[in-house]
């Protein structure tokens, strides 16, 4: 299964699972004239192959070919089998009597079934080919893009047009993207940090999104009037019916108690309680006009959040505090005895010194 269209990095790393799975490699490489692997230009073949596909073959010792422009049917041996795959794909389908798969691994085992079955009556021919094929490689290919990112202070990245909630931890650090056709696995420096599912947009859409409340809760709880004005506000519910209420709180006019109430209730949903438990109690107060801040958590036994403390208050001494020091028994090292009152006042008169000024980054 590829994600977003015949890139690059699903050639990679369809191609390589598919030698993996034969264990050896053939001598040639055939394709039709996809873009992952040829410019398509008029002119020299070799200079026409692109340099990432190029080193690709030349990893696996294959000798890469393809089929002449404007003439589909010379690779009628590849494209022929797609509509025998396509047939008893259907099949299985409709005696699932569904389309739709919880997860794409689920759809995966599927695939695996179909193709397994249709690939017994050549499991011989299969098994001639094995003796041609040449050694594996020690290790595979890169089959990912290397991107390097900056996170914002609104804990998100942006990678192809997608913006992604990250880790608050990751505030203002760069990290390392190693960008897949179906994941995006992020390093902050060598250490794996965590792994997202790539989102593609909507056809026509210039930007998209791929928010995990996880990330993003305490900030918002910290900030919430900043629910109202947030670019990517819709993403932020889980699901039709709570923002459905979400308008419905905006619609009552307080905007700024809705925000409060509505990160909170999000807040308790994913650090204390369950988004449907939390929403049939939303639900349920607003019907009996009981609904506020201070019920909510009460409900849900929430300490409310701790307001900003304000700036401690340390009362400067006076620095003829220190004069005492210099009136007591005589100083070390041979120094003379008590400081006459001359010295005393010459001391006193002494202007402080002020504290340099911090280097500017």
């Amino acid at each position: 299964m590829i994600h977003g269209g015949e890139s690059f990095v699903a050639l990679s790393e369809g191609l390589q699972n598919a030698l993996a799975a034969c264990g050896g490699t053939p001598r040639e490489l055939r394709t039709d004239r996809l873009s992952a692997a040829s410019r398509n230009r008029d002119g020299s073949y070799a200079l026409d192959i692109t340099p990432r596909y190029q080193a690709l073959c030349a990893h696996y010792g294959l000798s890469a070919s393809r089929n002449n422009r404007g003439v589909a049917h010379e690779n009628g041996i590849v494209e022929a089998p797609h509509g025998h795959v396509k047939r008893p794909l259907k099949l299985k389908l409709i005696l699932r009597g569904s389309c739709d798969f919880e997860e794409p691994a689920e759809y995966g085992e599927l695939l695996a079934e179909v193709f397994s079955a249709l690939n017994v009556p050549r499991q011989r021919r299969y098994e001639q080919e094995l003796e041609h094929l040449s050694a594996l490689p020690a290790f595979r290919f890169a089959d990912y893009e290397l991107l390097t990112v900056r996170v914002r202070s609104t804990s998100t990245i942006e990678v192809r047009q997608v913006v992604y909630s990250v880790p608050p931890t990751l505030i203002c650090r760069q990290v390392t993207v190693r960008l897949h056709h179906d994941r995006l696995i992020v390093y902050l420096g060598s250490d794996w940090v965590f792994q997202l599912p790539r989102a593609y947009g909507a056809s026509g859409e210039k930007r998209a999104w791929c928010i995990d409340l996880e990330h993003l809760t305490d900030g918002l709880r910290a900030k919430p009037r900043a629910l109202l004005h947030c670019r990517y506000q819709r993403h932020l519910f889980p699901d039709q019916r709570w923002w459905d209420f979400w308008q419905h709180l905006l619609a009552g006019g307080d905007r700024d108690g809705a925000a409060r109430l509505m990160v909170e209730a999000l807040y308790v949903a994913v650090r204390v309680a369950s988004f449907e438990l939390v929403l049939a109690f939303l639900q349920q107060a607003h019907q009996r006009n009981a609904l506020s801040l201070s019920l909510l958590q009460q409900r849900f036994r929430v300490p409310p959040r701790l307001s900003a403390l304000p700036d401690p208050v340390i009362p400067q001494h006076l620095l003829a505090s220190y004069d005492h020091l210099l009136s007591g028994s005589p100083l070390a090292g041979g120094g003379s005895g008590l400081a006459t009152p001359a010295q005393t006042a010459e001391t006193r008169a002494l202007s402080q010194p002020l504290a340099a000024a911090q280097p500017t980054s």
